[in-house]
């Protein structure tokens, strides 16, 4: 997958750059996974929702905060990278 990044404004306005590792969708929902570490450095990864409304040209993503939701689509992607990267949860 080419590198892809996004900036994501937080709520006390914000801002961090993320690397898209990976995207899937599941049960018609729309996941990404990013980072924020440096290319060939190991930091923390984080799995979003898209919760944008449909038709929007701006994405908006969330955090997946639900434990099951969290493991089932960790799982995904860790199959997804399991030849490219190690991702631990």
């Amino acid at each position: 997958m080419e590198e892809e990044k996004i900036i994501m404004q937080m709520d006390d306005g914000s801002e961090i750059e993320f690397t898209i590792l990976e995207k899937t969708t599941l049960g018609g929902v729309d996941y990404i996974l990013v980072t924020d570490a440096p290319e060939d450095e190991d930091g923390e990864c984080y799995v979003m929702r898209d919760i944008s409304e449909a038709g929007s040209e701006e994405a908006v993503y969330e955090s997946v905060e639900d434990e099951d939701t969290l493991d089932e689509v960790f799982r995904v992607f860790s199959e997804m990278l399991k030849d490219e990267i190690d991702i631990e949860r």
